[in-house]
């Protein structure tokens, strides 16, 4: 079996941070890596801990997951945007995204993710 993938999470919200890692803890394939609130500090923790996913809000404080990505140095970990906003699918998949998850979703679409 292979290694499960480092996840970094960075959403600004309590709740949808909780909500992940309990979506994380149910899956072998994923082990949580960090946790950041702002985009401040998703790249300290990207750039501290190396992680192989990140699950990446687009609207925060100080900086936008679109301005993390373009925060960070390459090689940048895989994409997973989660937000309440449809209108930002399409910038997200122009930065080479993984997946977009649109608030709320549920264990099976982040399965799918």
């Amino acid at each position: 079996m292979a290694e499960p993938l480092r996840v970094l999470v960075v959403d600004d919200e309590a709740p949808a941070r909780s909500k992940l890692r309990r979506l994380l803890a149910s899956d072998p394939r994923f082990t949580l890596a960090g946790e950041a609130a702002d985009g401040a500090a998703a790249v300290a923790q990207v750039q501290a801990l190396h992680p192989d996913l990140l699950i990446l809000d687009i609207q925060m404080p100080g900086l936008t997951g679109f301005e993390v990505l373009e925060a960070l140095e390459p090689p940048l970990p895989q994409v997973i945007f989660s937000t309440a906003f449809d209108r930002f699918a399409l910038e997200a998949f122009e930065a080479a995204a993984v997946d977009y998850l649109l608030k709320p979703y549920d264990a099976a679409r982040f399965a799918k993710a």
